[in-house]
This record gives structure tokens, sequence and C-alpha cells, in this order.
């Protein structure tokens, strides 16, 4: 009988160990000495805190226990510095001028092997711009420059929007597929869809759809798109009405 209780609350320290987190953060940033840093997540559209910590002499610390693994990021202040997943486990954190890690538990390490790629295949576009002075300037034809740029653009492209639905098609039940989605989103001044978006979520379980953030966000994005259209084609109208309105040669 008292080994069955051992291993109740055994199971017990496990089962409470999973729903902790603690994380050790780094920062090579000189900037950040005697700064506080804020975790925050999302909640009915607003960034709620949920814990905080000081740099001191590169180093902050933060612990505590959560219900449910969330997306999150680290603030300074009113600056959102980093996204990561708030969920069990150590958390090891790194802030340098040029790279940015989050690392030790398993969606964290997944997120940022994500971000690594993206980065990558982002730099690798925009390499194209010096690829297209230095051809300039070795003489190379404009159109020739034109044609094999665009060429290598569109496969670039391709490559990381196919890079990018595959991994939030691959974690549309966890907080990444929602996550990442909302990342790519932030780029846009308003909320719109790309053909690649609306594919992503045309190809989604109810789960994802039905997530507040995306719903709202998908909601907006073809409002906006529609009054886009609307307005294009009252433009087109007006065009065309003024074009009718001149006169012709003959009644000049």
């Amino acid at each position: 009988m008292m080994k069955f209780y051992s291993l109740i609350l055994l199971l017990f320290a496990f089962t409470s160990c999973s729903k902790s987190y603690k994380i050790a953060g780094v920062s090579s940033v000189s900037s950040l000495d005697g700064k506080m840093l804020f975790l925050k997540v999302a909640q009915s559209g607003k960034w709620i805190t949920v814990d905080s910590a000081e740099v001191v002499h590169g180093e902050f610390t933060m612990k505590g226990n959560i219900d449910s693994v969330q997306m999150a990021s680290l603030f300074m202040d009113d600056e959102n510095i980093m996204p990561m997943v708030l969920e069990g486990g150590n958390i090891e954190i790194s802030i340098a001028d040029t790279k940015l890690i989050v690392k030790g538990t398993p969606l964290n390490d997944k997120l940022y092997a994500f971000v690594e790629k993206k980065s990558s295949m982002d730099m690798s576009i925009e390499d194209l711009g010096h690829k297209e002075a230095k051809m300039i300037l070795n003489g190379v034809d404009p159109l020739q420059i034109q044609e094999q740029l665009t060429k290598e653009s569109d496969q670039l492209m391709g490559e990381m929007n196919a890079y990018v639905k595959t991994f939030i098609s691959e974690n549309y039940e966890n907080v990444l597929g929602p996550g990442v989605f909302m990342m790519m989103c932030s780029n846009f001044p308003y909320p719109l869809m790309t053909p690649a978006m609306e594919e992503i979520v045309k190809d989604a379980p109810d789960s994802f759809k039905n997530n507040p953030l995306i719903k709202e966000y998908v909601t907006k994005a073809h409002e906006n798109m529609q009054s886009i259209q609307e307005h294009q084609i009252l433009q087109q109208n007006e065009q065309q009405a003024s074009m009718m309105a001149q006169p012709t040669a003959a009644e000049k």
C-alpha cells in the first residue's frame, strides 16, 4: 500500500513539474542592463503581463506555473523583443545584437529552428539586390538581369511560402500553427490575406480556424480586401465616366 501511495505522489510531482517553467536568460546587449523585461501573452486583443525580471549583469530569471501552453513574447517596456512559447520546463533565452534564441523546451526548439531557416531564406532574397548591382557593374544586359533575377526571386519566394505553409500545417493542432501564422500577418500594415495565407486557412482544421486571434484576423482581412476591391471598382467607374464626359475630336 505504501508503495502505491509513493507512486501516486511521484506521479503528482512529475505532473506538477510539467506545468512549471523556469527561464534563464543571458544578454550581451549592454543597454539592457538594469532594464525590466516583461513576459506577456495575448488575451482578448491585449498583451497581459504574466512575469517580469530585471537584467542584472547580463542575466535574468523568471519562474512560475502555467495551466496551459501559450504563445508569448518578451517585452522591454512596450517594445516586443522576441516571440517564444510559454511551456513547462527549463527555457533558455539568449539576447545578442544580431541573434535572438529561445531553446530548451520542445516547442521553443521547433519555433527557433523555423525562425533561423526563414531568416536564412529572407537573406537569400535580399541578396538578389546585391547580385543585381554586381551584374550591372559587370555590364550584363539589363533585360537579362531582370529576367534572371525575376526567375530567381519567384523561385525563392515559392520555396519560402511552401516552407511556411508546411510548418504551420504540421503545427495546426498546437500553439505554433496559429502563433506563426499571426507572426506572418504582423508584416502587413493592416489585416490582409495573400493567396498563400488563404490556402493555409482553407486547408486548416476547425481548431485552427476557430482560434479567436485567427478568426478575428481573417474576418478583418476579408472586410479590408472587400473595401479595397470596392474602392478600385469605384475609381475605375469614375475614370470611365470622366473619359466619356470628355468631348471627342469631332465634337470639338
